[in-house]
């Protein structure tokens, strides 16, 4: 690994200045390598996953890789543009000039995680690439043959000193977070990001973390119940509701917590009227997982919350070697309930009740800063009291998760569930360096305002002036 970072450095130093030819070619090159094998990795995540749906493969990583490459071969030029930045009077009429230029910054660590192996390590490319960098990934190892298949395509189509893949489980994950690194990327887990972010410390490497955590969903009594809930079951049941965005848990007005959970079980059976030989519904990712969200529900039954399970055709989960689990809301929810705890990550969805909108915002406030927030209503005020008085990382307003798809919108966290952003502009912005340029004349500045010495009549004009209150 350390052989493969000074690789990169090296040639990364001389190659300088990074031209926007050699950015957009290694922009293509990737997109031509995820649209060309695009029938390969359906099949390997399929492999990895048990079953994972073609169509949401092809949409959640496929597509999802290769329109933010687009959209950064479209772009670069502006995104490449110095930016002019102004001076302090009269500096810049004396013919002084400020400017900003973005410099790559090197070689980018990438750890991607299984959920979305192959959109969540070319998202992040997009971005390091447009801005001149080179790029070492770890892949997950929950996502074995994903994992190789990327690193087998990325030596056909990339020279290893541009990009790199490093496999290996936990113990070269931690080496690999350990690299002095000229920027790291990870997406996962809360708990594992502590770990890589005490590890770059070592070589203040700075780090962005795509995290997580619960995000809520917030069904104000003005929301088209019917809308809502279809739009909240095809995000959660959506790659099984392993996603960083998933709606964790919905808090409904208490009147309407009965038509909102009949309206998710009649959105979730219309999409998936079965489940077991279902191909369009994908499998938890592995056994381990299954079981996991399993004890969720067991414990939330345990301490008094009735488990909803949506199984239209009664098909038989129990004696079955298959990790796909049925949609299972949960009601009657308490705090003290693993459920409304930890990350569900999973297709559990559970329902709580509240009287005033004041007292769903407080319920919000009171828990980590989550990834996404979901408001469903049509009252303009009470919407815009919700966005002001919470804080998460993004907001979709009307529907869940759809605010990373717009490449114009940074993607990113907030405390527990994420620090610093990317995608498009953000994304580009996020891997350089805007470093500060500044010209000065041939006119004698410091001697015209009297900052050198001997100090005296303009010293103590120019600091007169400077200094009023």
């Amino acid at each position: 690994m350390k052989a493969l970072l000074e690789r990169q450095r090296a040639a990364f130093m001389a190659e300088l200045p990074v031209t926007p030819a050699v950015r957009r070619d290694r922009l293509r090159r990737a997109v031509d390598l995820v649209l060309t094998h695009k029938g390969r990795f359906v099949q390997a995540l399929s492999e990895d996953f048990g079953h994972r749906s073609a169509e949401q493969t092809l949409m959640t990583d496929i597509m999802a890789s290769v329109k933010p490459l687009k959209h950064a071969i479209k772009h670069l030029d502006a995104w490449m543009r110095p930016e002019r930045r102004k001076l302090d009077f009269p500096l810049g009429l004396l013919g002084a000039r400020a400017r900003i230029e973005y410099q790559p910054k090197g070689v980018v660590g990438i750890i991607s995680p299984w959920n979305f192996p192959v959109n969540l390590t070319f998202g992040p490319l997009a971005g390091v690439f447009a801005a001149g960098n080179r790029a070492m990934v770890k892949p997950s190892e929950f996502t074995p043959v994903t994992s190789a298949l990327m690193a087998a395509l990325a030596g056909e189509y990339f020279d290893e000193a541009e990009l790199g893949f490093v496999i290996g489980g936990p113990e070269v994950g931690k080496a690999f977070s350990g690299l002095a690194f000229d920027h790291l990327i990870f997406t996962g887990a809360t708990g594992i990001a502590k770990h890589i972010l005490h590890a770059a410390a070592e070589n203040l490497v700075p780090v962005t973390l795509e995290l997580g955590g619960k995000s809520p969903v917030i069904v104000s009594r003005s929301a088209d119940i019917a809308q809502a809930t279809e739009r909240v079951a095809l995000g959660k049941m959506m790659n099984a509701g392993q996603i960083c965005l998933a709606p964790d848990y919905l808090l409904v007005p208490d009147e309407k917590e009965g038509e909102v959970v009949e309206g998710l079980k009649t959105a979730a059976a219309k999409m998936y009227p079965t489940l077991l030989a279902n191909d369009d519904y994908t499998s938890v990712v592995n056994a381990r997982h299954r079981d996991r969200l399993q004890g969720l529900l067991d414990d939330a039954a345990a301490k008094g919350a009735e488990i909803v399970t949506v199984n239209p055709a009664g098909e038989d989960f129990a004696n079955t070697n298959s990790n796909k689990m049925p949609l299972s809301i949960v009601r009657n929810v308490s705090d003290d309930m693993r459920v409304m705890q930890e990350e569900i990550f999973g297709p559990v969805l559970p329902v709580k009740t509240y009287r005033e909108t004041d007292e769903a915002v407080a319920f919000v406030n009171g828990r980590d800063r989550p990834l996404g927030l979901y408001y469903f209503g049509a009252d303009a005020a009470e919407e815009r009291r919700v966005l002001d008085r919470t804080v998460s990382g993004g907001v979709t307003v009307n529907d869940v998760i759809f605010h990373v798809t717009a490449e114009d919108l940074p993607f990113g966290g907030i405390g527990p569930s994420g620090m610093g952003s990317y995608h498009g502009l953000d994304g580009f912005r996020t891997f350089s360096h805007a470093k500060s340029v500044y010209r000065q004349p041939k006119l004698d500045l410091a001697g015209l305002a009297g900052l050198k010495p001997p100090y005296g009549k303009k010293t103590h004009a120019t600091l007169a002036r400077e200094l009023k209150p």
